[in-house]
């Protein structure tokens, strides 16, 4: 036996350690036979020094070296490997060096790679597996290559094993031991994952060997790769200590803090388990004491309790009883209690019996909508009107609004309004885009995710049956395979069905008569004719310059400042400046620009006030443009001359003019061509025209065979712009009757109308978009149908004034006015 193992069985030794670890823990040696001397097992595996082979192969390893103190198994790949295994695996001493190359892929290595120390170990238990060798390897000693003998794998070298110089009684090694040993202590009670290594470790330990220890203390902790590579290569083991007690105690921090951190969530967990006990058996004690109730009896009484402020009808009462009934027969942890339970908390949240009063005060809607709304004199009194009706009944309920006008009109601030001068809850969805009727009638309760059409919503979330229910862009509703949503409004909508109305989800009637529904809508084409026939239309025309300035100045212009928390007197925006603004770049019909074009002020002027340390910005007309960039829109000149004459149109942005040319193209033969976008209503009105101008020339004083001989073209300006609908009619007739008599048409004058083949002129739409479109463009002598006449009449006072109009019933007065 060597004295290396016998050491290893020294009676001091091992009370010595077992007195320096850890009293009353035992750290024996194990594997031994009855006699106290060990097994041939354990007697293979502790070679002696000095039977270390000169020559060994190498194998690279990479991740962290194997110290001379550890004993662990190894996975290598065994397609790069396994020759290198076998000729190690026939030598007597099966010894083989571990090599550190790094802490990448060992593939592609040179000689250079490899470090001149390494670590000698002793292969046991090989076996091999489907691409792996596995390995136990026990660590012997360190290594320093020689000389190389095979630079390609299997790589062979010839080694020499160097001494380790320590003076083990010396004070200062004997303190570091110490301090090594009470770390080791420290990091065994707060990772045990250790304790494995440390048992393999005392197997050899020696009391008079403090390198052993040393490297044992530098493999269990987690330090990089190259951190252990040079404890590894440093030989003196003073030095070697030195460098190891600085990553013992880090991997100590590391344990404790890791530890802490696991402590404080099993904490946190046995917390929560413990209060979880504590209130099931508080509910048990509770529940045999008689002075508590399950979640059942809870839920029961919270609906009940919910009933006692509300005046529920005997049919819904009904309905309630049955589905407590059923609630409380149920087991709570079943899918069908969810579900009653889910319908109960429906039927029992709604307003059933609850109304506001309604403020019917003429005086107070008027100062509310003029508080509100600049403009719009027309809208607000149909309003009141309605409002005074109400009045009279007693109640405003059951009727419905629709608010039509161009975007940015004020159609959903006029709903608010209408809201709060009523004292009603206000309640705003938006129908545009909708295509499935469940949205409007609800789900049936057998799908999962049932829930309420938005109206029942609509009524739980108010609180009270008669609220002020805007449906917003009623015109944009689809159509799809799961319904028709407009069709489904034909119930809600109509004052004779809407007091029963019935949920899909809810499968009781609900009263919808007591709602105000407003609806708002751009244009009229799309909307069904059974729905548009349920409502009551009040039509929002678009705003005027002066109109527009008003809303600029006491409603956009605070606000905005308001929002950006800038004081008032620190951006002074003149009048001139406004006027310019709502003129060259916010000509459309409702005032949404004109907010945008006005929010560009504030932010560009708050740069100057911050950038500049200016105490306040002025917004003239001379500096405006470096605000806003050039004006979107200019004055432009009405075009006049021989065949060209002003139309006025309407779209779904507001009124527009539209100029229309006739022009002569050659005498070669008779032709007539239309150009400009033109949809097909247009393109029947420019061929009417056409036919009514060419059988009537003579009739006004035009040469008859004027079109005999001439290929005319017809064309309304702006091309690319879609143009249809029955009202250029009159407009078209005169372009080619001035072309035909030379005449042509030097006054401002716009004319809108629709012709028959025998002159009549027919009645036509917008007219208020259409005078305003004029006024914009400083037309103030216009030409409209007869039938027109009461329309133009009803128009506010500040339309009106200053226009003359002219109103034809055949086109021979359209004519007279023209031509004289």
């Amino acid at each position: 036996m060597s004295d290396e193992q016998d050491r290893h069985h020294d009676p001091d030794a091992s009370e010595w350690l077992h007195d320096s670890l850890d009293e009353g823990e035992s750290f024996a040696p194990h594997d031994q036979s009855g006699d106290g001397q060990p097994d041939e097992s354990q007697r293979a595996m502790v070679p002696a020094r000095d039977t270390l082979p000169e020559r060994i192969y190498l194998l690279p390893i990479h991740n962290r070296p194997f110290f001379p103190a550890q004993v662990q198994p190894l996975v290598i790949n065994r397609e790069r490997w396994d020759e290198t295994i076998q000729r190690v695996a026939k030598t007597a001493h099966r010894t083989v060096g571990l090599a550190f190359v790094g802490e990448g892929v060992v593939d592609g290595l040179a000689h250079d790679d490899f470090p001149e120390i390494g670590t000698a170990v002793k292969m046991h238990k090989l076996q091999r597996e489907e691409g792996q060798l596995q390995f136990i390897a026990q660590g012997l000693q360190r290594f320093r290559i020689q000389r190389w003998l095979s630079r390609e794998p299997p790589y062979l070298v010839e080694v020499s094993y160097p001494r380790e110089p320590v003076d083990a009684e010396a004070d200062e090694a004997r303190a570091y031991a110490m301090a090594l040993i009470n770390g080791i202590k420290e990091l065994l009670p707060i990772n045990p994952l250790y304790g494995e290594e440390l048992k393999h470790y005392l197997n050899r330990f020696s009391p008079h060997e403090p390198g052993p220890l040393t490297d044992f203390a530098a493999a269990i902790t987690s330090a990089k790769g190259r951190e252990l590579q040079d404890v590894l290569a440093t030989l003196p083991v003073l030095p070697r200590m030195q460098k190891v007690l600085p990553l013992l105690r880090k991997e100590i921090e590391v344990a404790q803090l890791q530890s802490e951190i696991s402590d404080q969530v099993n904490a946190q967990m046995q917390e929560r388990q413990r209060e979880f006990f504590l209130r099931e058996q508080l509910k048990v004690i509770q529940r045999e004491l008689g002075i508590s109730k399950d979640d059942r009896e809870n839920d029961v009484d919270t609906f009940r309790d919910r009933l006692e402020s509300l005046v529920v009808p005997p049919k819904v009462l009904t309905r309630i009883e049955e589905e407590l009934d059923k609630l409380s027969v149920l087991e709570t942890g079943s899918p069908e209690y969810a579900t009653t339970r889910n319908y109960l908390d429906w039927l029992t949240s709604m307003p059933w019996g609850v109304h506001t009063q309604d403020q019917l005060d003429l005086a107070h809607a008027r100062q509310v909508l003029d508080r509100d709304h600049d403009g719009l004199d027309d809208v607000k009194e149909r309003i009141i009107e309605f409002l005074a009706e109400g009045t009279f009944k007693g109640d405003v309920g059951g009727s419905i609004l629709l608010l039509v006008g161009p975007p940015g009109v004020g159609k959903t601030s006029i709903g608010r309004s209408i809201a709060e001068a009523l004292g009603r809850e206000f309640y705003r969805f938006s129908v545009g885009g909708m295509r499935d009727e469940a949205e409007i009638k609800g789900h049936r309760r057998t799908y999962i995710g049932a829930m309420p059409g938005k109206l029942v919503q609509a009524l739980k979330e108010v609180e009270v049956e008669n609220p002020v229910i805007m449906l917003d862009e009623i015109d944009k509703m689809g159509q799809s395979f799961q319904g028709d949503p407009a069709s489904a409004l034909l119930e809600v909508l109509d004052p004779e069905q809407n007091v029963d109305f019935l949920d899909h989800y809810l499968d009781v009637r609900v009263d919808l008569s007591k709602v105000l529904f407003v609806c708002t809508a751009n244009t009229l084409d799309a909307i069904p004719g059974a729905l548009f026939d349920r409502m009551e239309q009040i039509r929002l025309s678009g705003y005027i310059a002066e109109e527009k300035l008003a809303i600029a100045r006491n409603h956009l212009w605070p606000r905005l400042l308001k929002r950006a928390n800038i004081p008032k007197k620190r951006i002074n925006l003149t009048e001139a400046a406004l006027r310019q603004l709502v003129e060259g770049y916010a000509r459309e019909a409702g005032v949404r620009q004109l907010e945008k074009q006005l929010h560009r002020i504030v932010r560009k002027a708050a740069v100057r006030l911050l950038e500049n340390d200016q105490s306040s910005v002025k917004v003239s007309v001379k500096n405006l443009e470096t605000f806003l960039g050039a004006p979107t829109f200019r004055k432009e000149a009405v075009l006049t001359g021989e065949g060209v004459v002003t139309g006025l149109a309407w779209t779904s942005m507001g009124g527009a003019t539209l100029p229309i040319e006739a022009g002569k193209v050659h005498s070669l033969t008779r032709g007539f061509k239309l150009t400009g976008k033109l949809g097909e209503v247009m393109q029947e009105s420019a061929n009417i025209a056409y036919s009514y101008v060419l059988g009537h020339l003579g009739e006004y004083g035009a040469d008859a065979d004027f079109f005999d001989s001439a290929f005319v073209h017809l064309h309304v300006p702006e091309g690319a712009t879609p143009k249809d609908g029955p009202s250029a009619g009159v407009t078209m007739t005169t372009a080619l009757l001035s072309l035909a008599k030379h005449h042509a048409i030097e006054r401002p004058l716009a004319m809108t109308g629709e012709l028959t083949l025998t002159g009549q002129v027919l009645p036509v739409g917008g007219i208020r978009e259409k005078v305003i479109a004029a006024r914009r463009s400083d037309i103030f002598e216009l030409i409209l149908p007869d039938a027109n006449r009461r329309d133009f009449d009803e128009l506010p006072g500040h339309l009106r004034e200053g226009m003359t109009v002219h109103f034809a019933k055949r086109y021979k007065d359209v004519a007279r006015v023209v031509f004289g």
